[in-house]
């Protein structure tokens, strides 16, 4: 019984996890298209306050789930090829958000914040920023998404 409710604490918080990703992208894109520098600041610290509440307890509920779930199931996680690689693209996934992701977040939010202040937003800087957090926000979506996909199909990949 701890087995399938590790599991379905794994799943619940890929879909948590997941679900916040996508659904940030969604409202900055949608902020971004009112060109409203107070607006667009709104929305990135929504969504900033989304990932710590979201985002940050799914990390830790699929880490929690899964490592465990998988210990429980005696599956050795190194050598069961569809476990490692999705730690690997997990792990990517976390990479990117914590060194890309959330940094630029962050610089996008004070660079909107002082841009509604003033009157006059930076959209150039804001620009490139915002193409450099498209970016690094797609590798952090796409590699747990596959990781997803391997998880459920669970194909033979190599191990150690």
């Amino acid at each position: 019984m701890v087995y399938l409710i590790l599991k379905v604490i794994h799943i619940a918080s890929a879909t948590i996890f997941l679900g916040n990703i996508i659904t940030g992208i969604f409202w900055k894109e949608h902020a971004d298209r009112t060109r409203d520098a107070r607006l667009i600041a709104h929305a990135l610290e929504g969504i900033i306050g989304s990932d710590r509440r979201f985002t940050i307890p799914g990390v830790i509920g699929i880490t929690i789930g899964g490592f465990g779930a998988a210990a429980l199931g005696h599956l050795p996680m190194l050598r069961t090829g569809w476990i490692l690689w999705g730690i690997v693209l997990f792990s990517v996934s976390g990479v990117a958000f914590m060194a890309q992701v959330a940094p630029l977040q962050r610089k996008m939010a004070k660079l909107m914040r002082d841009g509604a202040a003033s009157g006059a937003p930076d959209w150039a800087a804001y620009g490139r920023l915002s193409r450099d957090w498209n970016l690094w926000g797609l590798i952090a979506l796409i590699a747990p998404a596959i990781a997803l996909v391997i998880m459920v199909l669970k194909p033979a990949l190599p191990a150690f």
